[in-house]
């Protein structure tokens, strides 16, 4: 794989980022990728390992090692049909993957593992560069017609796998564009929405319908989830008229923190903040909430909360703080311990490098403290921690100036009343309850109903989402012409 010596000779190459003072002042993509001869150097210190434990890590199963030695050889075009045999959107995942297939590589147990992710990013986008991603229209249709309903990424990739095998696919969206939280979720700086936009084209071409601003199944939506819907389908529509359904909605219900003073003005939803701030992006209304020279605190320590640090400084926050419930993590995690497996360490975005980010640690909020209705701080507490079990200190009560709080800790599932109205049986989670299994995976309990993504597993990453939407689409087809040979 690769040059056998390479790993040997080589450093790790990496993604070069353009100055903080320079991309701060817009919302355009900052990560630039590697050049080609630096993705070849890349791909030459892949080890012949025996064991691609990178593949297995990997949601998808991406065929990495055999991309790595292609580039190596600059044989780009074999490279790109081996990604996609596996992936519909690879530009998609090589740029907000956390790359657990890095974390799994074997010359990252003692060195610096090989950059996967930035190879794949130069893959696709050379690609497309050179013209080499086109529609691929079924040769023949089958006459089955299936409802999508959810346009983000497991949406999409069950879509498109579907109208690969000529049936006649219909993405049904309850926003005004598709894209799910790639869309309206990832701000720009991240995914420049012009690639999703490629995609969709794409697969239009294809025979994907697409029918937006349209919700399926429920009447309304919990506080926090973001709707454009000017028209309402019933699931008995949908039934009556497709021969399979897809439910591939995100786990969009944000969770809570139902503190005295949350009902003040400046306390928010991560997404009341973000997608307001793509939509102006786009060229929609402007943005309703500014955390210009704002003390703003974020509350979660993902990559929302990231989203939101990273947003705060382009709007020109004065400061900007960053809670996490949780112990600060080492900043090297212990490899004999956890690799191959995700590890626990301390992470730094690039948006935590944009400003005099504070990171507080073992801390919980008590309360929102406000003035004339309007937030003016956050009366917090330390924490203790052993083992699983929290306990707060004595005495550590402390309040941090906040005009502005972004609540970014996750989603608890999906929304009921699109799973109820189709019959839908739910987990202990919420999700709806479904298999993976190669026989009968991603069936709900209710007749032609299929599940993907968050709708099913809960709160996930979008190479997750991919996944689960190219097995359904597999599921489905099977399920309509009793074989199938789309790829699991």
């Amino acid at each position: 794989m690769g040059k056998p010596t390479g790993f040997l000779e080589f450093p790790r190459q990496v993604q070069e980022y353009l100055p903080v003072a320079e991309r701060i002042g817009n919302y355009k993509e900052f990560v630039l990728k590697l050049a080609d001869d630096k993705a070849q150097i890349q791909g030459a210190r892949c080890m012949d390992c025996g064991i691609p434990f990178c593949n297995n890590a990997c949601p998808v199963n991406n065929i990495i090692p055999d991309w790595n030695d292609l580039i190596f050889r600059g044989q780009w075009q074999r490279a790109i049909a081996v990604l996609h045999s596996t992936n519909n959107f690879p530009e998609f995942t090589g740029r907000v993957c956390p790359s657990p297939c890095e974390a799994a590589c074997t010359l990252g147990y003692n060195a610096e593992a090989v950059g996967i992710k930035s190879i794949e990013q130069a893959i696709i986008d050379k690609a497309w560069s050179e013209g080499w991603v086109h529609p691929q229209p079924a040769a023949a249709k089958t006459g089955r017609k299936v409802a999508v309903v959810g346009g983000g990424p497991a949406g999409l990739a069950a879509a498109q796998q579907l109208a690969r095998a000529g049936h006649d696919v219909t993405v049904f969206e309850k926003n005004n564009r598709v894209g799910g939280l790639l869309r309206y979720g990832i701000p720009d700086f991240k995914l420049d929405k012009s690639i999703i936009d490629r995609r969709v084209a794409q697969m239009e071409a294809e025979g994907v319908a697409f029918r937006t601003g349209v919700l399926v199944g429920a009447e309304a939506l919990p506080a926090g989830i973001s709707n454009d819907a000017k028209e309402t389908l019933a699931a008995d529509s949908l039934l009556a008229g497709f021969d399979a359904i897809v439910l591939a909605g995100g786990s969009e219900t944000p969770r809570d923190l139902p503190v005295p003073g949350r009902e003040l003005a400046g306390v928010h939803y991560a997404l009341e903040f973000l997608i307001p701030q793509n939509r102006q992006v786009a060229g929609d209304a402007p943005n309703p909430i500014s955390a210009a020279g704002c003390d703003v605190v974020v509350i979660g320590g993902g990559d929302t909360g990231s989203d939101c640090v990273g947003t705060s400084y382009r709007h020109g926050a004065k400061t900007v703080t960053q809670f996490e419930l949780m112990p600060r993590p080492p900043e090297q995690e212990n490899k004999a311990l956890t690799w191959p497996y995700w590890p626990n360490k301390l992470r730094t975005s690039s948006s935590h490098l944009e400003g005099e980010t504070r990171r507080e640690y073992s801390i919980a909020t008590k309360a929102f403290i406000g003035k004339d209705g309007k937030l003016t701080g956050v009366k917090t507490v330390r924490l203790e921690w052993n083992g699983n079990r929290m306990s707060e200190i004595p005495g550590t009560e402390e309040i941090f100036p906040a005009e502005r709080v972004f609540l970014a800790m996750g989603f608890t599932n999906p929304v009921a009343g699109v799973l109820d109205a189709f019959g839908v049986s739910k987990d202990a989670r919420g999700n709806a309850k479904a298999t993976i299994d190669v026989m009968g995976g991603y069936a709900t309990s209710a007749a032609k109903v299929f599940v993907a993504g968050d709708m099913r597993r809960g709160q996930s990453l979008v190479v997750w989402a991919i996944r689960e939407g190219r097995q359904c689409a597999r599921a489905v087809d099977e399920f309509l012409m009793g074989a199938s040979v789309l790829p699991r």
